[in-house]
């Protein structure tokens, strides 16, 4: 970025930090433009920094194992994903309480997937057998006659140590990143100034510590209570049978009212878990708050011990209790809370104005809400199923001649889904480029038109190339209709896998009378679920082990959680930290404090995830640093990705609220970029801000200036686009009227458009369909409307 090998960093840390040139360390003070007795800007380029956070995304092989917490990250998206609705602040909280409870579901759901594996595959089923014992050598000190360890409630007891462990680490993972992330507060600033269409101005926005510091202990208590109960299931019935024991039963019933009261606790403080961003959320956590996990883990305690009491006669037969009967209900009860944020959702989106509404009829948040609980139990099921293969390889769990009877029925049901989930994913892939493709050859005549400057025949190879990234660019922009479909799939796995369980067998028993097609495949989809989990796991791992030796595959995982880690945590505190709560501080104070200090003007160069944080970063600032502050955008998702997906943040409204803000805005893209495009809609008032579609490639064929073939950039080289530096010093000019740079001259011959612009109207070259149209107007700064 800078374009020199010797770099310092002047000031931030080595994990996120602004950088400049050796040579220009020193700031001077910046007399007005023109100021003939200062030294002024005469005769000087301009002075460069970079900013760079790779290292909050893609920083060590520890990233690459945030993917198992995609479920919670795909929660906290949806919070984010409201309709931009004019409507009551009531309707935006059950919004908001809507989508907290899913995600503490998600947390639910996580351990009692946990107490599926440890509790009842380990511990009841497998150490209960003394065939399967026997065939996993580690198990016998628990087997039936092994000794102290052998009764069911010991092994209980101590299996209840993998899920509490489990949440105790996402609790201490949770508090790091809360610490290290969500503790950078943005510059001070007056309030009056910030614009009403601009959530992202509130200066409460990105501080977080309050409401993650909450949720995390709602739902460490949520994770422990589920344990609890897991156990107390176990002896349940056994200790009011006739074997049972009456003191040992009235302390059952005693621990399950104190774990229901403590659930009935956390479901009624949810409502009270809001964000507070009118002002920066400092408030202490509430001491009911801090109690409910050393509440929770008081319950747990008792439980292990009630567990472990001495019940001689107690033998484990089966499958666990309650499990069944507890997984069906959790899975309608996600179920009907998606179908219930998706109800919030459209009431919030027929208040919307039609030219703001987002993508999916503004149920984007509901979709992926679904998606999230639908990848959960993906997840707990295929993972279920895997440890029951692996413990009893003799033939399939719950089938005659078996070691053990298997995880619950409708785990069993989920993980024989994925092999269909799969194929829906793997039928959307193919239409999409079967979509590409069609469009790409209708583009291919229209490519050589685009290039009416050069003299070179037209290269059928290089025009469908061309015609090529357009078209697959263009499948962004068919994203809503793939979530919608990829939801509805999970929303289908979870209703078939209950009515599935119902009937009492196992997805190839229930086909057994079927036609032998059907249940050839039924038999296939329940082996090769649990087959295809495990393969997931292990390319999960062979990511980490690859991201933690290879920079490459580190920085590939880093784009993901560039757009998934933007959003606080509001929904889901064991989500992947949010890196803007750093980021955006950093930059915002950089900005304020450079402007203040030295009386200059800033010319913000901004691509793709960084044109996000500068606008969030530039909203933080007061009016007079805004002033003095200039946006070039290129890659920009702005509005293709964020203003569609996030409208209530980065919709039409907020983003020409963004172009009042600053004095001038210029943003670059491509036809062939699948990330960035234009800024402005078609309905927009005022002049645009978009510059392009740029050509991509810069030449067609072999010219003076490009003697060799010119490559598809994409998304990516932005910089070296001749139209960027025509724009930067365009900006530069209109910050600072005298300022001596002279637009670069690209030596083409008179008449003849520059690369990106478009012919004049009435060109018989102009093109048809290739490239989509851009701004006509003439390059140069944005003056804000009005």
């Amino acid at each position: 970025m800078l374009q020199d090998v010797r770099t310092t960093r002047v000031t931030g840390d080595a994990t996120a930090g602004i950088h400049r040139r050796t040579d220009d360390l020193e700031d001077r003070a910046w007399p007005e433009a023109g100021d003939p007795d200062g030294a002024g800007p005469a005769g000087r380029e301009p002075l460069r920094e970079a900013y760079c956070w790779s290292q909050l995304t893609s920083g060590n092989g520890t990233r690459a194992l945030w993917l198992l917490l995609l479920p919670f990250m795909l929660a906290n998206l949806a919070h984010w994903m409201r309709p931009a609705a004019a409507a009551p602040a009531r309707a935006h909280r059950r919004y908001d309480l809507l989508v907290r409870l899913t995600a503490l579901s998600l947390t639910v759901l996580l351990a009692a997937g946990a107490c599926a594996v440890s509790l009842d595959l380990v511990a009841w089923q497998c150490a209960g057998s003394s065939a399967c014992a026997s065939g996993t050598g580690w198990l016998d000190p628990f087997a039936p006659g092994g000794g102290w360890w052998a009764q069911p409630g010991r092994r209980l007891a101590l299996a209840a140590l993998v899920p509490a462990g489990l949440l105790l680490l996402l609790w201490w993972l949770s508090r790091r990143t809360w610490s290290a992330y969500e503790s950078a507060s943005p510059p001070p600033r007056p309030r009056a100034d910030a614009g009403e269409d601009a959530l992202l101005s509130l200066p409460g926005f990105w501080y977080g510590r309050g409401i993650v510091a909450r949720l995390r202990s709602a739902h460490t208590a949520a994770g422990l209570l589920t344990v609890a109960a897991a156990l107390l299931a176990a002896g349940w019935d056994r200790d009011r049978g006739p074997d049972g024991s009456g003191p040992l039963a009235a302390a059952g019933l005693l621990l399950a009212v104190l774990t229901g009261a403590g659930l009935a606790v956390l479901l009624a403080q949810q409502s009270q878990h809001g964000r507070t961003e009118e002002v920066m959320d400092e408030r202490p956590e509430p001491a009911l708050s801090r109690a409910l996990p050393r509440y929770a883990a008081a319950v747990l305690v008792a439980a292990a011990v009630h567990a472990a009491w001495s019940r001689p006669e107690w033998e484990t037969v089966g499958r666990y209790p309650g499990a069944q009967a507890f997984f069906a209900v959790l899975l309608l009860v996600q179920g009907a809370l998606a179908v219930a944020v998706g109800l919030a959702a459209l009431g919030l989106h027929r208040r919307t104005p039609r030219g703001e509404r987002g993508a999916l009829a503004g149920l984007g948040g509901a979709c992926v809400a679904l998606m999230a609980c639908g990848l959960g139990g993906v997840l707990t099921g295929g993972v279920a199923q895997r440890v029951a293969d692996w413990l009893d390889p003799t033939s399939a769990p719950g089938e005659p001649g078996a070691l053990i009877a298997g995880p619950p029925l409708v785990l069993s049901w989920v993980a024989s889904g994925i092999p269909l989930l799969l194929a829906v994913l793997l039928g959307l892939a193919a239409a999409g480029l079967v979509t590409a493709r069609r469009r790409g050859r209708r583009l291919e005549s229209g490519v050589r038109a685009a290039y009416p400057g050069e003299d070179c025949p037209a290269e059928p190879e290089r025009s469908r190339r061309i015609a090529g990234a357009v078209a697959l660019a263009g499948l962004t922009d068919e994203a809503p209709a793939l979530i919608g479909w990829i939801s509805g799939a999970c929303l289908a796995l979870g209703l078939g896998a209950v009515a599935g369980a119902a009937t009492g067998d196992s997805p190839s028993r229930a086909a057994e009378g079927a036609p032998a097609p059907l249940a050839a495949v039924a038999d296939a989809c329940q082996g090769l679920g649990s087959w295809l989990m495990g393969a997931a796991v292990l390319l999960l791992m062979a990511t980490g082990r690859r991201a933690y030796r290879d920079a490459s595959a580190r920085r590939t995982t880093g784009i993901l959680w560039d757009v998934g880690t933007f959003w606080p945590r509001a929904a889901h505190p064991f989500a992947p930290p949010c890196y803007a709560e750093r980021a955006v501080p950093d930059l915002s104070w950089r900005m304020a404090t450079w402007t203040r200090v030295t009386g200059g003007r800033l010319v913000v160069s901004a691509h793709s995830q960084g044109s996000v944080l500068a606008a969030a970063a530039v909203w933080q600032l007061d009016a007079e640093a805004r002033e003095r502050i200039a946006l070039l955008t290129h890659g920009s998702p702005l509005a293709r990705l964020y203003g569609r997906w996030f409208p209530a943040f980065f919709g039409p409204a907020a983003l020409r609220a963004l172009h009042r803000d600053v004095p001038c805005w210029r943003n670059l893209w491509r036809a062939t970029d699948p990330i960035g495009g234009p800024a402005s809609g078609p309905g927009d008032e005022g002049p645009c801000v978009d510059r392009g579609p740029l050509a991509d490639p810069v030449a067609y064929g072999r010219t003076d200036r490009h003697p060799l073939p010119e490559p598809i950039c994409g998304h990516s080289d932005y910089a070296a686009d001749p139209a960027f530096a025509e724009e930067r010093t365009a900006l530069l000019r209109a910050l600072v009227p005298d300022w001596p740079l002279a637009v670069p001259r690209q030596g083409l011959p008179e008449g003849r458009p520059r690369p990106g612009e478009n012919p004049p109207p009435g060109d018989p070259a102009a093109p048809g369909e290739f490239p989509p149209p851009g701004d006509p107007a003439a390059p140069g700064p944005a003056v804000p409307a009005g």
